[in-house]
């Protein structure tokens, strides 16, 4: 237990405890609606979410979710694999599927386990890997995981690819993982570009579209889709806890890949199934999406005023032609990034401050994330109260 002690101490969330600046793990209360939460008593403006489409209170979203509960019960008790198949697991893997243009798709109990289980499934020793340094952390957990030999090119710079995948030799197989949407930057993966690499070197690609499903191409079908893409990528991979307004992760390709890896991916194998609540709340938010594309068109539009009113701002380096709703804004240190966190929260709105390991020491950012439930006046009183507490950390810096 000393040792244990000894490790909290050492931590920096022990300290930023100490100095009153301390910003997770904060319970939210209720929601009232999609862009509005109550914490401690308070009401929140919710500048941190990745619900993009703000189905999670939709009513046949809702009315799904109760019904199959009445039905099935809150657990299915086991896994895919035995015990744990429902009918609906395979309804919403066939209209997924579709959906996505791919033959088939299995789920999984969460996102996180789609890239730390199907990774290492089908690669081996003489394979190997080459990832994108932003790449979200569950991707460098399947690489990890993997036994194939593993390299990091630069960020959607695919001169530093093509140059790995020259140096690797590779006796086996050769896959291409990346985000779709950056989980952080909030940019696109240049998969035009990516899928004529894979093409000249006989590479595989796997994307991971947890922050692209919802938001980009036909009725927010992904990146893939997006580009016209689609049959050019063998994997893709993603999340329900997202626009899909649920919890569980899916991976889509050919009828043989998936079927392989029903039989290999160990969460599969050795995890509980999606509950009953989460695939069909997951089902019903897919069904809106495929017939209603104003929330996806909401949000590129709430996407493009926010960027837009940053730029007035004076924040530079913004892309304002970007429809993703992740925006990154580069504060400086991780200090001054917890700073002005607390001070937007004390203000009423809820951010995400993003600090080392995450990213360098001098990189830290405020990751702001909008969804089609938030108001123009909204979006507007957010940048006016991010511009008071900026100004006043900068004044609070030449003073020090």
């Amino acid at each position: 237990m000393n040792y244990l002690q000894q490790k909290i101490q050492s931590q920096r969330a022990h300290f930023l405890k100490k100095m009153g600046q301390y910003p997770y793990f904060k319970a939210i209360e209720h929601f009232q609606d999609t862009s509005n939460i109550i914490i401690d008593g308070r009401k929140i403006l919710m500048f941190g979410s990745n619900s993009y489409l703000g189905l999670e209170k939709h009513p046949k979203v809702i009315e799904a979710t109760i019904k199959a509960i009445k039905k099935y019960g809150s657990s299915t008790g086991g896994s895919r694999f035995l015990n744990g198949t429902l009918k609906i697991h395979e309804e919403l893997e066939a209209e997924l599927a579709s959906f996505l243009g791919k033959e088939a798709v299995v789920t999984f109990g969460t996102g996180f386990n789609v890239n730390s289980s199907v990774i290492p499934s089908i690669t081996s020793r003489r394979d190997s890997i080459f990832t994108d340094r932003l790449n979200h952390a569950s991707i460098y957990e399947g690489c990890a995981l993997s036994l194939a030999k593993v390299y990091k090119y630069k960020h959607n710079d695919h001169v530093d690819l093509k140059r790995k995948i020259m140096q690797s030799q590779s006796e086996g197989e050769r896959l291409i993982v990346s985000d779709g949407i950056f989980s952080m930057e909030g940019d696109i993966v240049d998969l035009p570009v990516l899928t004529k690499l894979a093409a000249d070197y006989d590479c595989h690609i796997m994307l991971d579209c947890a922050h692209a499903v919802g938001v980009i191409g036909e009725n927010g079908a992904g990146t893939a889709s997006h580009f016209g893409l689609t049959d050019s990528v063998d994997l893709i991979g993603g999340t329900f806890s997202k626009s899909l307004a649920s919890q569980g992760g899916f991976i889509a390709g050919n009828s043989i890949a998936i079927e392989y890896l029903k039989h290999a991916a160990r969460s599969i194998m050795f995890s509980v199934s999606m509950s009953p609540a989460n695939v069909a709340a997951a089902l019903a938010a897919l069904r809106i999406i495929k017939s209603d594309d104003t929330f996806q068109q909401q949000l590129q539009s709430n996407s493009l005023y926010l960027r837009q009113l940053l730029q007035e701002m004076g924040v530079s380096g913004l892309d304002t032609k970007l429809i993703t709703p992740i925006i990154p804004l580069k504060v400086g240190n991780s200090e001054q990034v917890f700073t002005l966190t607390k001070s937007l929260f004390k203000d009423g709105f809820f951010v995400n401050p993003v600090v080392a390991p995450a990213v360098p020491e001098n990189q830290a950012m405020l990751r702001l994330s909008v969804t089609a439930g938030h108001s123009n006046s909204q979006i507007e009183m957010l940048v006016d109260t991010l511009e008071k507490n900026w100004k006043q950390l900068a004044r609070d810096n030449c003073a020090n």
